[in-house]
Parts: structure tokens; C-alpha cells; sequence
């Protein structure tokens, strides 16, 4: 008795014809017909009443059906249970990162991940948001620390790492410092220093701004918040930053949160809905790390 066999058999038996059968299993209808035959011969009993246009079960086909089922159940079992180990054991986990982001809980996640198991290559790639995006959507990563406005991208499963909302970051000596309430419209007659397009934090601040018909003057970007910082501090602009960016310059820059923009500016890991094991498995650290930070 050979797996095919009991595959065929359920075919015939499901589709309730030995032509259909055929389809489904993409085999010739004789070679449907032939394995029936044989698996009859070995177990002794007719399956199928063939009398009628319709193929049906006999007594003893009924008896054996849930059995033939059972056992290609466990035939894929065993078959996905090997390809899990093999692929924790050979595979490769590719994850994005945005540019300019040091997130040590992201490399504590990719250190225990390849600790425990050090046989999958592991692959860390820098993007723009969007580019990470759409790199997970159509399977060239695994998973991706993006940035996002408000919500995380529509169709992939996140994790939240950090929601804020903007500040303006200045020198304690600026115009600005000295307000206790700073709008958006306050920063128009200033130059700006932000982050460039495809980043969460830049399209927070662009939908704001076009929400309330404003055209902020971008003098100078930069992927990294600590270049937007160190720009700010020597007098090149205002530095658009989510509050933990800027709370990491307390002293060298006065941060005041925008008042009139709500939407958060978010950093989540994205991934899609169908995990491999190795994406699993880094999911799992990654969880634990961010958790603990």
C-alpha cells in the first residue's frame, strides 16, 4: 500500500468520479484506475460500487476513508515537522531595517535568534519605510523595523515598538525654546531639518502640514536622528523628532511638542501573516527583547 494510493483513493472517493479524480491528482484516468485496482487487490474488498454513473463508496471504502485520510495527515505532518527543523537548521532569515535606526533591542532579537540557532544565515538590509514595506510584502524579507503614520501598513501583521508624537527640537537660545506652546504654523518662518520621504516620521509631519495648507521651508535631511540633532544645535534649523529622539539631546536642544499634531509617529516590526519557522522563531526573540527594553 503506497501513500499515492491512498491519495487516489480520496480523490475518487471526494469527487465521486474516477475523471474528476484524475484532474484533481493531475494523472491520467486509467493510472487513477490502475492504482485503485491495485490498493483493492491488497486490502481484499471492492472500494467503490462502480455500477453507476456516480462513484460510490462501498461498505468497506466508508470503512477505510476516515483511515486513508488520518494517514495522509500524518504523512504532511511528518513532511512539515522535517521541513520546520530543516529550515531552522539551513534557511535564511533576511530583516529590514530603517536607515539611520539603532535599536539595540533589534540586535539583542538577531544575537539570541542566531545563538539558538546558528545554522540559518541571518541578513540585515537598510531601507527607506516604504521600500521595507513593499520588500515584505513581496517576500525579499522576512520582517522590517519600519516607521509608520499612525497605523501600521494594512495587511501585515506588527509589533509597535515606539508611538510618539513630533517635536521641534532647538537650541536653549532659539525663539522658539522660549514658547510653552509651539504649533505647526509657528515653525513656517523657521528652516526645517527632518527626515527625508519614506520615513514615518516625515509623513506624519508632510500630512500635517497639508492638512492645514502649510509649505514648511526643508532646508536639510537626514536618516539619522542624532545628524538631525547635531544640525539643530548648531543653528542650521528646526529639527522635527519624535520625543524620545530629542529627549536623548536634553540639554544641548530645548524639545517642545507640537501641539496641534496628534497623529503618533510609529516604529514597529512588520512581518507577513504567513510565518516560516525561522520567522517564527525570530519573532519570538524579538518579542522578549523589545519587552524587556
Amino acid at each position: 500500500m503506497e501513500l499515492r494510493q491512498l491519495e487516489y483513493f480520496v480523490a475518487v472517493a471526494d469527487e465521486r468520479s474516477f475523471t474528476r479524480a484524475a484532474e484533481r491528482v493531475h494523472i491520467s484516468q486509467s493510472g487513477v484506475s490502475a492504482q485503485i485496482r491495485q490498493l483493492e487487490r491488497e486490502l481484499g474488498a471492492e472500494l467503490f460500487d462502480r455500477s453507476a454513473r456516480t462513484v460510490t463508496l462501498t461498505v468497506a471504502g466508508k470503512a477505510a476513508l476516515e483511515h486513508a485520510r488520518a494517514a495522509l495527515a500524518a504523512a504532511g505532518a511528518v513532511g512539515q515537522a522535517v521541513g520546520e527543523v530543516t529550515d531552522l537548521i539551513r534557511g535564511r532569515l533576511t530583516v529590514g531595517m530603517v536607515i539611520g535606526c539603532t535599536l539595540p533591542p533589534l540586535f539583542d532579537a538577531l544575537a539570541a535568534f542566531h545563538q539558538a540557532h546558528p545554522g540559518v544565515e541571518l541578513a540585515l538590509l537598510e531601507d527607506s519605510s516604504d521600500r521595507l514595506t513593499e520588500g515584505v510584502r513581496n517576500g525579499t524579507l522576512d520582517a522590517a523595523l519600519i516607521g509608520a503614520a499612525a497605523d501600521t501598513p494594512e495587511g501585515l501583521d506588527a509589533l509597535t515598538v515606539i508611538s510618539e508624537r513630533l517635536v521641534a527640537a532647538v537650541p536653549p537660545g532659539h525663539p522658539l525654546a522660549r514658547r510653552r506652546r509651539v504649533v505647526l504654523s509657528d515653525l513656517m518662518d523657521h528652516p526645517i531639518v527632518c527626515m527625508p520621504p519614506g520615513t514615518g516620521l516625515r509623513a506624519v509631519f508632510d500630512q500635517a502640514c497639508a492638512a492645514r495648507g502649510l509649505r514648511p521651508a526643508i532646508a536639510l535631511q537626514a536618516s539619522a536622528a542624532d545628524a538631525l540633532a547635531d544640525l539643530a544645535a548648531r543653528g542650521l534649523g528646526v529639527a522635527v523628532l519624535s520625543a524620545s529622539m530629542a529627549a536623548s539631546h536634553d540639554g544641548v536642544l530645548a524639545a517642545r511638542a507640537l501641539a496641534d499634531v496628534e497623529t503618533p509617529a510609529l516604529l514597529a516590526l512588520v512581518w507577513r501573516p504567513a510565518r516560516s519557522p525561522a520567522v517564527r522563531a525570530f519573532l519570538a526573540h524579538a518579542g522578549r527583547a523589545f519587552s524587556a527594553s
